[in-house]
């Protein structure tokens, strides 16, 4: 893994993020040279143009990312990464299309702009295809040694889903009698020489999850390793480097002291935040006035009630506010006065709001929650009050995600679909605290564009 801006990115998805940004770029030269050589005239030369270049590879690539053709698990599945690889192509015309009606001074011609998105898919299919046979295989996995065999270290190898992971397991060692977890662990006893068995084995982490640390930690060996090279890491922060979320039964509010992050109280970043939630809720209102409308039509004669629906929920440091919605229940969802969570299927759903809430049309009025300052575009999903009272005395830390502005899409709503129970709501808190600890303009920005990969395919919220 490589961060970039407090945020973790595999190192093979960097390269190949790399490697396509130069591959759109003379996929857009080439077009251009087919198209001029076509009507008689020089091609251009390769570094003519290249604004226009410059904007092709920012707008494809960006859709790329937005539809999810930078996770590893697609990146995976060469046939994943087909279908998906097509449907960015069809968006990535159409967006081309429109920032050139935008930005008239930029010269693509149309006819170039088709031979680029057909040469695109073609290039980019072939590098996906090497990508998986080639490039994305052991020689460039991390080995790992994991100190623990206990609970803690159990849940160091479930954090290693093989389809979004690049890690590597060599061993695990059982420092003490009492950690049974993990089968064919090794006795930390039996090593002799512990540096040379991580020089021998190439190792390049080493991951401390002892259950009881006191009088088991080989600090000594540790310090060897370290000195020699190898990175060191902490079972807690070794898990939130590999899901994108802190696990709650592996850190305290000790690790929470002396980690790095959760300095999301930056004045500078803050106004860069609200500024940004005040320029795109406004621009965002006027461009999705006529969907706005039609909903609000579509709902009204669809089903008695009111067009928008509002619920308090809690915000920044615990204050309440409504929040606004499109109404996507019937109006007596709740006749009994006592708050239900969302279910699966839920009956209370109306036709129209199974399709709103499916596309997340029925969050846009939100926006205006954004505009008057109870919301921001990014940051923890707003819970009910009665809910937040409940889930703050059975889960630790869960007051925590109140620190920020809630938000219409969040982390938590990319990489965790459901949060319909307390069990989910923990899960979702594991990510919303990632992102607290982690925040940063650069993360925002890849929440905001990834949240069309959620509305485009069924692996977000509901």
């Amino acid at each position: 893994m490589i961060r970039i801006f407090k945020h973790y990115i595999p190192k093979s998805i960097l390269v190949l993020a790399l490697v396509e940004c130069v591959v759109l770029y003379l996929v857009i030269w080439l077009a251009m040279a087919v198209r001029f050589i076509q009507i008689g005239e020089p091609a251009p030369a390769f570094g003519e143009y290249f604004v226009e270049k410059i904007f092709y590879v920012v707008i494809v690539y960006l859709v790329l990312l937005a539809t999810g053709l930078y996770r590893l698990d697609t990146c995976r599945d060469i046939k994943m990464s087909a279908v998906r690889l097509s449907v960015s192509m069809v968006l990535s015309f159409f967006a081309v299309s429109v920032g050139l009606y935008m930005f008239p001074n930029v010269e693509i011609w149309r006819s170039v702009s088709v031979y680029a998105i057909i040469s695109t898919f073609l290039f980019l299919i072939s590098v996906r295809f090497f990508f998986l046979h080639f490039v994305d295989h052991e020689s460039i996995e991390t080995r790992v040694i994991v100190l623990g065999a206990g609970n803690r270290a159990k849940r160091v190898l479930e954090s290693n889903d093989k389809t979004t992971s690049n890690v590597n397991f060599i061993a695990f060692f059982r420092m003490g009698e009492n950690e049974n977890e993990i089968e064919n662990a090794t006795d930390f006893s039996e090593i002799e020489d512990f540096q040379k068995f991580v020089e021998d084995e190439a190792c390049q982490e080493i991951v401390v999850a002892i259950e009881e640390r006191r009088g088991t930690l080989p600090v000594s060996d540790l310090l060897a390793c370290k000195m020699n090279g190898t990175y060191i890491s902490e079972a807690a922060s070794f898990i939130e480097r590999q899901v994108g979320a802190l696990n709650l039964a592996m850190f305290n509010p000790s690790w929470m002291i002396f980690s790095d992050g959760f300095d999301n109280t930056k004045k500078l970043d803050l106004f860069v935040k609200r500024l940004f939630d005040i320029f795109a809720s406004a621009t965002l209102l006027v461009a999705s006035m006529p969907l706005l409308v039609v909903t609000a039509v579509v709902v009204k004669l669809t089903s008695s009630g009111p067009i928008f629906y509002r619920q308090e929920r809690t915000g920044l440091m615990g204050q309440p506010f409504d929040v606004l919605k499109f109404r996507s229940m019937t109006v007596n969802a709740e006749a009994d006065g006592v708050p239900q969570w969302a279910q699966k299927n839920d009956a209370r759903v109306t036709l129209v709001g199974k399709f709103i809430r499916k596309t997340r049309i029925d969050e846009i009025p939100q926006i205006f929650n954004v505009l008057r300052g109870d919301m921001s575009f990014v940051g923890p999903r707003p819970e009910r009050p009665f809910f937040v009272e409940q889930l703050t005395e059975k889960i630790p830390m869960f007051d925590k995600r109140h620190t920020v502005k809630p938000g219409i899409t969040g982390w938590a709503q990319l990489n965790y679909p459901y949060g319909a129970s307390e069990e989910d709501s923990r899960r979702k808190l594991e990510y919303d605290l990632y992102y607290i600890k982690n925040y940063s303009i650069f993360l925002d920005l890849l929440i905001l564009v990834q949240t069309i990969r959620v509305v485009l395919w069924p692996d977000g919220v509901r």
